[in-house]
């Protein structure tokens, strides 16, 4: 049987454990909900944007934007960027290692997909948040050393950031290719790290950042009304392309953070319950060694008393 003493050491160590998981899990509840109350307030405008976007793609509309140029190559090399965006901080379960494996599997299925086709690959990760970047570079993947970015508390002016680095990258030809990796909050419990394309942009890219309601093609020719663009669709189109790749990288970031804050809820909120249980076996542990103690005790005394009288 365990000494008494030690397993009040080791309720209180535990207790002590669960007192500073509570904390963290009432501040990732806090740091969530403000997260989502900024995603909720700039995404009307930004779906509005999206879907009039939409409907331009849709309609027999002649765009001469670079952003929509998707070079067919039949040799050569497929130069793709992947921005990732993952935590600083752990104790959020599988957040950044869910991240990370669809990272990998992504570049390995373009990997195989362009030496089906006889064509090389080069890419890089730009990735945000040290925990994955750190995990890719030990697998050997490519990494940029110098691109380092925070997601924690994300703003509009930072995604506008990187929105311009993405597009400079893009319009100089130093990629064919950009991706956008992050993680998507469908509900408290269920969260999975999605892939989309950021540029070329398409329809399929759009429409898989929209509500399921909205659906393609947009509302206005679902109900059969004709949009007229002023001076023409091409001129809209390029003045809502800025807009839509500034809102894109924000809706990733805070949607990533949000998650992350929500799967460290989650795992505080776990951990606190294997606590309180760990406490309680422990206590019975205890009661069960305190009258393991008593019972010697009073076993000593009746035998010390048995002796007394045999003398």
């Amino acid at each position: 049987m365990e000494n008494p003493n030690e397993i009040k050491k080791r309720i209180k160590s535990v207790d002590d454990i669960g007192q500073m998981t509570r904390a963290m899990q009432l501040v990732s509840a806090a740091k969530m909900r403000r997260s989502r109350a900024l995603h909720d307030t700039v995404y009307p405008f930004f779906s509005l944007c999206a879907e009039s976007m939409l409907e331009i793609l849709h309609g027999d509309y002649v765009i001469d934007n670079p952003y929509c140029n998707l070079e067919q190559k039949k040799e050569g090399t497929w130069k793709i960027a992947y921005f990732v965006l993952s935590g600083d901080q752990g104790l959020a379960g599988v957040f950044n290692n869910d991240l990370v494996k669809s990272t990998e599997q992504h570049v390995q299925k373009k990997i195989l997909e362009n030496t089906s086709k006889g064509l090389s690959t080069k890419y890089t990760l730009y990735v945000f948040g040290k925990l994955a970047r750190e995990k890719l570079k030990k697998n050997g993947y490519n990494v940029d050393p110098e691109f380092s970015f925070p997601i924690a508390e994300p703003t509009f002016f930072q995604a506008r950031e990187v929105a311009m680095i993405i597009k400079e990258k893009f319009l100089t030809n130093q990629y064919d290719l950009v991706y956008l990796i992050y993680t998507k909050m469908e509900s408290a419990i269920n969260m999975k790290p999605v892939i989309i394309r950021l540029v070329p942009i398409d329809r399929k890219s759009i429409t898989a950042v929209l509500p399921p309601d909205i659906g393609e093609p947009g509302v206005a020719l679902e109900q059969g009304s004709e949009m007229e663009y002023s001076p023409n669709a091409s001129t809209v189109f390029n003045f809502l392309i800025d807009t839509y790749l500034n809102a894109m990288v924000y809706g990733a970031m805070v949607e990533s953070y949000s998650s992350e804050q929500t799967a460290r809820m989650t795992a505080m909120d776990n951990a606190s319950k294997n606590a309180d249980e760990m406490i309680k076996k422990l206590e019975l542990l205890s009661n069960r060694a305190r009258q393991s103690k008593i019972t010697n005790e009073l076993t000593e005394i009746i035998n010390g008393a048995e002796q007394a009288d045999n003398i």
